[in-house]
């Protein structure tokens, strides 16, 4: 009696999600990672080098119809799982960070306009995002009111038929590059109850964008802050038909934008773990390569477990998200876990490297840089920590 067919043997690139993903949904992952190894790879230390934001690829995104995934098609998306859609984030992130976190900030704020807007603001604003025509951004944190984003200052009063808005919002990602902003701002009270969602455009009067912080890593993804002088908001760009949705819906996209941090973070290990292996193979010392070494083998295998883990977790998070469950708890833990992990991954590609891990002619060492700062965005690991606890004890804010 013989035994069900062995199932067939999978590439080197041992990611069984894609393998059993729908024939077109795989044949898309497939068209991504090409285009990720010729175009994106290749082109990635130039353009951190150049400190620019890599917006030719980005239209190529929206030419491969990649900008509107998850969104539905009666506004030009392609109504994919989010967990698919994450995927794609992942494989741009393995070629270049700052586009792979670019899609995922882009998607973030166009998720948040095209859930909570009205019916004639989501025909207005969101298909042009979706197509990838305009390139979106949210707007929350402010110079003193990061973690605490309840505690903003930038304020939004009614006058006729504008709101004015006046601050300084900050930590912009695509901050000076991108046409639409989701900007979050005081229309009443204290506390997270008085802040309001507005749509606003780059060219929208009586905005001022400020240089670019000069950072770390991730040079090719502009920082910046939003100045508002007295700025005339049209009043119909209060997104939704209410003031004092704004909070909810900041927090309700943030669960979404931590998984896409966690993808992006799954993308940048596994691009540390693939090249700390391949030096690992050809690298030889005292006539064998490093790799035959076990406090070499030992790194390589605690990274490959490391990613493998990361990449599980925000799957089986989006998984729940596709399903209808609720997913902020989940969505910190792949956030949180995803990024410590990639934090350590990086520093031991540097170690397997050596003392060429430390110079810039190896990538890993942007790897490493560039990690740091997926523990910080879209809440810093602390405070996923603070979420994950009171998820779990039922304690209040």
């Amino acid at each position: 009696m013989t035994g069900p067919d062995p199932s067939p043997p999978l590439p080197e690139d041992e990611r069984v999600v894609i393998h059993r993903l729908p024939e077109e949904q795989r044949s898309l992952l497939e068209l991504v990672e090409g285009f990720t190894r010729e175009e994106v790879a290749p082109q990635a230390d130039r353009w951190e080098r150049e400190h620019t934001f890599p917006r030719p690829l980005f239209d190529q995104l929206a030419r491969m119809d990649l900008t509107g995934l998850p969104f539905g098609e009666d506004v030009g998306g392609s109504a994919l799982p989010f967990a698919t859609y994450l995927m794609v984030v992942e494989e741009l992130s393995r070629g270049l960070l700052a586009l792979g976190l670019g899609l995922s900030v882009h998607t973030l704020s166009t998720w948040g306009i095209d859930t909570h807007a009205t019916p004639e603001q989501r025909d207005r604003f969101v298909p042009d995002l979706v197509a990838g025509r305009a390139l979106g951004a949210y707007s929350l944190s402010e110079p003193g009111s990061g973690s605490d984003a309840a505690g903003m200052t930038t304020i939004a009063k009614r006058d006729g038929e504008v709101y004015r808005l006046d601050g300084v919002k900050a930590w912009v990602t695509h901050g000076g590059v991108a046409d639409r902003y989701l900007v979050m701002a005081r229309t009443g009270d204290a506390g997270a109850r008085g802040i309001s969602a507005f749509v606003v455009d780059a060219d929208q009067p009586g905005l001022t964008v400020a240089p670019p912080e000069q950072k770390m890593g991730m040079w090719a993804s502009p920082t910046a802050q939003l100045v508002f002088e007295n700025a005339p908001v049209p009043a119909d760009r209060l997104v939704g038909d209410q003031e004092g949705t704004g909070f909810r819906i900041a927090m309700a996209s943030l669960d979404g934008g931590r998984l896409g941090i966690a993808a992006c973070a799954t993308g940048l290990a596994q691009a540390a773990l693939d090249a700390a292996l391949a030096y690992a193979r050809e690298r030889e010392q005292f006539g064998q390569p490093i790799a035959s070494f076990q406090g070499v083998s030992f790194l390589l295998a605690d990274m490959a477990t490391r990613t493998e883990a990361s990449r599980t977790l925000y799957q089986s998070a989006a998984d729940r998200r596709d399903h209808g469950y609720d997913t902020t708890k989940v969505a910190a833990m792949a956030k949180l876990f995803a990024t410590d992990a990639t934090m350590q991954t990086t520093t031991d590609a540097v170690q397997v490297f050596g003392g060429y891990g430390y110079t810039t002619d190896f990538p890993v060492e942007r790897y490493m840089r560039e990690a740091k700062v997926l523990q910080i965005v879209e809440g810093t690991n602390q405070i996923q920590r603070m979420v994950i606890g009171r998820q779990l004890t039922g304690a209040r804010a």
